[in-house]
């Protein structure tokens, strides 16, 4: 049976279109699929719409649309994001589904009332509609706003509710997360769950009064006057998607998720409340959580008001997709916040793909087409290896290096180590001048040599290198190279003006 391997991006709020923080998340979830998959695995992956939330009744409401309905259009924006920049999910689940959805938030609701984990009780609190989030005095900052929305007024909410016992599983979650059997990456955020975790839990409220919710969501069970709170509601999309009280074969298969990859603004809500269910179902648990950062935009944080929030639709239409992939994997570190900027953008395309990747890949193919270099006259080296190898190159290091780059997730450290080979091998170019094959029978033959036995493989591998990052690149690159006659063609990136 092949090795599988189950991931998840964050399920996106649909109250609006995506941004470019989405775009990041789906490029960096779509890399480390490509990746297991070119290692052989059965490989899934899922994200969705998170179609539930409070916050979305209230931007329908503002757009004067019915709320089904603007979900649905908006939670569509997100999927064709993923399509226009080359990423393949395999499952696209919605929240509001009440075919597979719905039983499967209320069989979860279930097993953790069986647990004895769900109680009702009044309760009167601090609640962020953005967050949707109960928060304490002591979390929030000097002007009593959520640190996540600043200028954003908290509601005062008192209303009976369902509970959920997070306290009871404080010490559980602890021992998981230190001894990595929940890891958490990067280290700096599992530091930050732990901190969390060290001080006294406080338990949760898990429902919404029908008033509150405004009569949209999943229905509590037996309980005709509540709705299920957003959050418990949303992480089981992770579950509902693969089948969870609807499909137990497939459940059985994929369960538990290998990766779950979110931004660090809902840290919380997966590396805290989501195991915790989860324990009180007596249900497996996601086995690693990768936890990104977030965009400023020209040294700002994105926002509506300030006018500065990127389409990434605008920015794939202008670009390309993989020109974005790029510079989102390659520019920024995958851990820690980084600045968006379309000027810094446009450099890297015109520096590193343009003049870098595309006119290497060019200037071979050109040479190659001119004399009249064929796969069929390429060395036997590659013979018998198409396909059966994932990375077969002939720099053992590199791929060493490569592969652990990718196993940390430093997406960036990764394409750092296969564009040191394209400037190597632009050097090795320059250096043996194969524009000037002809001009003596000595040079001709040592010029042909190094294409055949140096510059065609490496262009190849190169490509192989460059799949899980650049797919569309890739293949390009792959059908130049196929043979049996090598071919010049369009230019992979066009210079921009």
């Amino acid at each position: 049976m092949d090795k599988k391997f189950y991931i998840t991006a964050a399920i996106p709020y649909v109250n609006a279109a995506p941004h470019i923080g989405h775009a990041l998340e789906f490029v960096q979830t779509d890399t480390i699929a490509r990746y297991h998959k070119l290692m052989g695995e059965s490989v899934l992956t899922l994200s969705g719409g998170d179609e539930n939330a409070l916050k979305n009744v209230q931007a329908a409401e503002k757009a004067g649309e019915e709320v089904q309905a603007f979900v649905d259009k908006n939670t569509e924006k997100f999927f064709d994001l993923t399509k226009k920049i080359n990423c393949q999910f395999d499952i696209w689940q919605k929240g509001s589904d009440q075919k597979h959805h719905f039983p499967s938030a209320q069989k979860l609701w279930g097993l953790c009332g069986k647990a004895g984990d769900i109680y009702k009780k009044t309760y009167e609190g601090l609640y962020c509609v953005g967050c949707e989030q109960f928060y304490l005095p002591s979390e929030l900052n000097e002007n009593g706003e959520c640190f996540e929305h600043p200028g954003k007024k908290l509601e005062i909410v008192s209303e009976e509710n369902y509970f959920f016992k997070l306290s009871k599983y404080q010490k559980e979650l602890v021992d998981l997360i230190e001894s990595d059997k929940l890891k958490i990456i990067p280290i700096e955020r599992k530091n930050e769950v732990l901190s969390f975790l060290k001080e006294p839990l406080q338990d949760i409220s898990i429902s919404r009064s029908n008033e509150r919710a405004k009569n949209w969501g999943v229905p509590v069970p037996n309980d005709k006057t509540q709705r299920i709170y957003v959050w418990f509601d949303a992480l089981n999309i992770y579950q509902s998607g693969v089948g969870f009280s609807w499909d137990e074969e497939k459940y059985k298969k994929w369960w538990p998720a290998d990766l779950h990859v979110i931004g660090k603004g809902i840290t919380r809500f997966h590396a805290v409340y989501w195991p915790a269910f989860l324990l009180s179902a007596k249900l497996q648990l996601p086995k690693a959580i990768f936890i990104h950062g977030y965009f400023t935009v020209n040294g700002q944080k994105m926002s509506k008001t300030l006018g500065n929030v990127i389409d990434p639709v605008n920015i794939i239409e202008k670009y390309g997709a993989d020109a974005l992939r790029y510079y989102l994997l390659a520019k920024f570190s995958p851990f820690t916040d980084g600045d968006f900027s379309e000027e810094k953008l446009k450099d890297v395309y015109n520096g590193e793909l343009a003049n870098g990747l595309g006119n290497l890949v060019a200037r071979i193919a050109k040479v190659c087409e001119n004399i009249d270099i064929t796969m069929t006259a390429i060395s036997k080296k590659v013979a018998g290896v198409e396909n059966k190898i994932v990375f077969w190159i002939p720099d053992p290091d590199l791929e060493r290096k490569y592969i652990e780059a990718i196993k940390n997730y430093r997406f960036d450290e990764a394409l750092r180590l296969v564009w040191e080979k394209i400037a190597d091998l632009d050097g090795k170019i320059s250096n043996k001048k194969p524009w000037e094959y002809g001009k003596s029978e000595r040079d001709s033959e040592e010029i042909e040599n190094f294409l055949k036995e140096d510059a065609v493989l490496w262009i190849r591998d190169i490509a192989k290198l460059l799949k899980p990052f650049l797919p569309e690149t890739a293949e390009k690159i792959e059908k130049q190279f196929k043979g049996p006659k090598i071919v010049s063609g369009d230019s992979l990136f066009p210079r921009l003006i």
